[in-house]
């Protein structure tokens, strides 16, 4: 693993954190500064990981002494949590939240006019 793909797996990380979370910044590092407590506790832990290997990988003798099985695992983990969701799975759930708001907005008018129907003595 070189430095070039240890960059590319920060470069990939920080921009599903600028594409998911709206999160702003030039780097990995600085996105997970400024945004970094919108993700979960052990994800920051490994996107920290990750954005510690990349500064370490522009230097030769530091990219060596990289465990490249951690920061791919860190990878993995970044990308599982952060990769977005597809279209189809968007409209879906707009669809679904809809639904739901608008059948609520039904149970409840059906309550008020049941409660006002009692409460004026026609049931």
């Amino acid at each position: 693993m070189g430095s070039a793909s240890v960059q590319q797996m920060a470069d990939r990380v920080a921009g599903l954190m600028e594409e998911r979370l709206r999160i702003r910044g030039t780097g990995l590092a600085e996105k997970l500064r400024r945004g970094g407590r919108a993700l979960p506790r052990r994800i920051r832990a490994e996107a920290e990981v990750l954005a510690a290997a990349a500064e370490k990988a522009h230097v030769p003798k530091l990219l060596m002494q990289l465990d490249h099985e951690r920061v791919a695992a860190a990878y993995d983990a970044c990308v599982r949590y952060l990769a977005p969701l597809g279209r189809t799975a968007r409209v879906r759930g707009y669809v679904l939240d809809l639904a739901a708001a608008s059948g609520f907005a039904l149970v409840v008018t059906a309550a008020l006019v049941v409660g006002v129907l009692v409460w004026r003595g026609f049931l």
